[in-house]
C-alpha cells in the first residue's frame, strides 16, 4: 500500500470519530462496554441465529450439520467442542441439581465428536427447559465471557485496535475457537502479521484489519460449513471500508443475503 493510500484511510477514521450532542469529537470506547457489547450480541446473533433477538437464543439447539454435534445457546456451544461441557459444568456447579447434569457423563464422551451417544432427543427436550432457569442464561453469559468475549477484547487492546477490529477478533474466536489448529484465532491472527503489523506493533489500524479480515476469510474458506463469509464481506468489511473503527450506530449490514440494521 503507498504512503498516499495509508495517509486517506487514516483521514477516513480520524473523520469517523463519534461526536457528542455539541459537536465536539466524544472519547473512544472499547466493546467491553455495554452498549457496544450489545450491538456485538446482535451482529454475532445475525450470523448465527439470523436474528438481532440474541436473548432469545438461549433456547436454541440443533445439530447443524458441521460435524461439531449439537450447537445451542447464545453463542453456538458445540457438544463436540468442549464448550458445551464446559458450559454445563459450570451450570451444574452452580446449580447442582439442575436439569442437565444427568447429561455430564454423555457430554464428556461425545467431547471431540459428532455423536449424539446419550443425548437425543430428551437432551435438546431438557435444554429448551433449562433455558427458563436465569441460571442457565447466567452460566451461558459467564462461560461466553470466559472463553470468548473477554479473550477477544483483551488481545484487542493489546493490538491497540479499537470497538470494530475487537469485534473482528471476538466473531473469529466465537467461529473457530482458540486451540492449536491452523484455522484457530491465535493462527488467524499470526497469520495477518504476515502481512502487517497491528497498531501496537507501529502499524496503521486499517491495514492491519484488511490483513486479518483476509486471514479470517481464509480460515473459514477451509471448511466447508463455514464457507460462506459473508459475516465478513458484507458485514465487517462494510464497516471497516465506511471508516468506522469505534463501530458507532447507525449501522447497516447484510448476512447471507438478509439486511440488518442498529440505528441506535
Amino acid at each position: 500500500m503507498s504512503i498516499a493510500l495509508v495517509s486517506s484511510v487514516t483521514t477516513t477514521a480520524a473523520l469517523a470519530k463519534p461526536m457528542s450532542a455539541d459537536g465536539v469529537s466524544a472519547a473512544a470506547v472499547d466493546l467491553d462496554n455495554a452498549a457496544k457489547k450489545e450491538i456485538a450480541m446482535k451482529l454475532v446473533s445475525s450470523a448465527e441465529n439470523s436474528s438481532l433477538d440474541w436473548k432469545a437464543q438461549y433456547s436454541y439447539i440443533e445439530d447443524i450439520g458441521d460435524g461439531r454435534g449439537y450447537t445451542a445457546g447464545i453463542i453456538g456451544f458445540c457438544s463436540g467442542t468442549h464448550d458445551m461441557l464446559e458450559l454445563v459444568q459450570e451450570y451444574t456447579k452452580r446449580s447442582p441439581n439442575n436439569i442437565l447434569a444427568k447429561y455430564l457423563p454423555a457430554l464428556k464422551k461425545v467431547d471431540g465428536s459428532d455423536s449424539h451417544t446419550g443425548l437425543g432427543n430428551a437432551y435438546v427436550k431438557d435444554w429448551k427447559t433449562a433455558a427458563k432457569d436465569q441460571v442457565f442464561k447466567d452460566s451461558q453469559n459467564f462461560e461466553r465471557d470466559r472463553v470468548y468475549f473477554t479473550p477477544a477484547v483483551n488481545q484487542g487492546k493489546a493490538d491497540g485496535v479499537r470497538a470494530l477490529g475487537q469485534f473482528a477478533y471476538y466473531d473469529a474466536i466465537v467461529v473457530h475457537g482458540d486451540g492449536d489448529d491452523s484455522t484457530s484465532f491465535r493462527n488467524i491472527r499470526k497469520r495477518a502479521l504476515g502481512k502487517a503489523k497491528p497498531p501496537s506493533q507501529g502499524g496503521n489500524e486499517t491495514t492491519w484489519l484488511n490483513a486479518f479480515l483476509d486471514a479470517r476469510v481464509w480460515a473459514m474458506q477451509q471448511e466447508e460449513a463455514h464457507s460462506d463469509t459473508s459475516r465478513i464481506d458484507t458485514a465487517q468489511r462494510v464497516f471497516l471500508k465506511a471508516g468506522n473503527l469505534d463501530l458507532n450506530p447507525p449501522l447497516k449490514w447484510k448476512v447471507y443475503g438478509d439486511s440488518y440494521s442498529i440505528n441506535s
